[in-house]
């Protein structure tokens, strides 16, 4: 680690700062700024239950219970190595399951 005495302590700081600032920008601006996931997330629905892939604005089917709907999103979540996260009917989150062989 360099002192701070040093130009490389100085210029290793202004590339932290500014990488922040403008990871935040970005935020502000509504830009993702990490990967996308695959997360697969079983909701409340009119009809039932609901799989929606995080960050989706649609679902990926609708289902006349959540057991069915678990199933279909491990399924889903599987193929991606993604996480389920499965949704009370309030909207509140009961658990989160890795479906990875």
């Amino acid at each position: 680690m360099a002192g701070i005495n040093t130009s490389e302590f100085w210029i290793n700081l202004l590339k932290k700062v500014t990488r922040q600032l403008f990871k935040n920008f970005l935020k502000d601006q509504g830009i993702r700024t990490t990967p996308p996931t695959h997360n697969q997330h079983v909701v409340p629905h009119p009809e039932g239950w609901a799989i929606k892939g995080e960050g989706n604005e649609k679902y990926t089917g609708i289902f006349d219970n959540q057991k069915d709907a678990i199933e279909r999103a491990k399924d889903i979540a599987f193929n991606y190595e993604a996480d389920v996260i499965i949704h009370r009917k309030d909207g509140t989150i009961r658990d989160r399951v890795t479906p990875r062989s």
